[in-house]
């Protein structure tokens, strides 16, 4: 069809819309759009009762006793419109806002994490505790999407521990309202069919904790399917639990994970090798720098008390990553000396975070030697 050539008179389409004012309709993945197409140009209907089908939009749009949508219902059609036209535009949100927000992390090394994780589409933050990588990965999923205010089927979070299983995160059998046994889809499935159904916006799934499950045990098919170069229909691959015969599942390309590990706990075991070639790894570290200064200032610290909370973090750090049982992965994040709240009297507020946070941590790492974790903890109540 030539660009020149008129339309006709406007169609008004109500599901798969895409919001960008010009978006690729990928009708060699997707069922959708060539639907979208063949009604803009072939003259063909909307499918009502096949886009009602599809779980996101048949849970978002359809009550549990209702089995389809008629297809002449254009009453609630035009509500439907009228829900996405009502939907608030939200702020833009960049790198230069993470670093405004707290964030110590020069904007080139932000800008270079999102760059890795756009290519890899999957990302994970490890590092020391109180290093902010949990803080840090909600907002780089901001800045991914673009957008200051993310709604909850935009951004999921889960948190991964030992006793969660393929059946809990993917797809297993749960007790029904009935009492039978119903094949349920854990997030995992939820945000993929999400993502299939937006595809014209970025989702993301961030994964706490992502090395206290067992990545083989909770991922299962996923493990594969979340590889960047995997993430189209041709690779989709059927699950351990089918809903109907022949049922194939894939992983969307505007789908995109981030997760966070705390490489000091002593009880993981080392990460999956199948997880680390599909991840991009990010090693945060302790960052007491000019950007913490200028921070700490903001919150009412004076500069004495600032280098010396500087000073004394600097140097237990070094001494734990001289400690052949501990080393670099132990060492305490800046997050437990940031003040979030404006701070009145440095020194009794410094006292207090040594005493009640890392005093405790300290007797953990030592816990053989406590005369060492009690002579560190002394150095630093030592005053200025």
């Amino acid at each position: 069809m030539e660009w020149e050539e008129p339309l006709g008179q406007p169609r008004e389409w109500y599901f798969y819309t895409y919001r960008s004012t010009v978006n690729r309709a990928r009708v060699e993945d997707e069922v959708m759009a060539r639907k979208l197409v063949a009604f803009a140009f072939e003259g063909a209907a909307q499918d009502y009762d096949f886009f009602m089908s599809h779980p996101y939009w048949r849970d978002r749009f359809l009550d549990v006793d209702t089995v389809a949508l008629a297809q002449d219902d254009s009453d609630n059609g035009e509500e439907l419109l009228d829900e996405e036209e009502q939907t608030p535009v939200a702020g833009v949100y960049g790198v230069e806002d993470i670093v405004a927000e707290g964030c110590f992390v020069p904007e080139a090394e932000l800008s270079s994490m999102l760059k890795q994780w756009q290519s890899k589409k999957n990302l994970i933050l490890q590092g020391p505790p109180g290093t902010g990588k949990t803080w840090l990965a909600k907002r780089l999923a901001k800045a991914l999407v673009g957008q200051k205010t993310v709604s909850d089927e935009q951004l999921r979070v889960v948190q991964f521990h030992p006793a969660l299983s393929y059946e809990d995160f993917v797809r297993g059998y749960r007790p029904g309202g009935d009492g039978r046994l119903t094949l349920t889809d854990g997030v995992c499935l939820q945000v993929v069919q999400a993502a299939i159904a937006q595809p014209d916006v970025e989702h993301v799934l961030v994964i706490e904790e992502i090395n206290r499950g067992n990545p083989a045990h909770v991922l299962g098919e996923m493990l594969t399917l979340l590889e960047s170069s995997k993430r189209s229909r041709a690779d989709a691959m059927e699950l351990a639990y089918s809903k109907v015969r022949g049922e194939k599942v894939y992983v969307p390309e505007n789908l995109y994970v981030i997760g966070t590990m705390n490489v000091a706990d002593r009880s993981l075991a080392l990460v999956d090798l199948a997880l680390r070639r599909r991840f991009a790894f990010v090693n945060l570290v302790p960052s007491l720098s000019e950007a913490w200064q200028q921070w700490c200032a903001g919150k009412g610290l004076d500069a004495t008390s600032i280098t010396h909370i500087q000073t004394r973090m600097q140097a237990l750090n070094d001494e734990i990553a001289a400690d052949r049982a501990l080393g670099a992965q132990f060492q305490i994040g800046h997050s437990y000396v940031t003040p979030h709240e404006p701070v009145h009297d440095a020194q009794a507020w410094f006292a207090e975070v040594v005493q009640s946070e890392i005093g405790p941590l300290l007797h953990e790492y030592w816990f053989d030697t406590p005369e060492r974790a009690d002579e560190a903890i002394a150095k630093l109540l030592k005053a200025a």
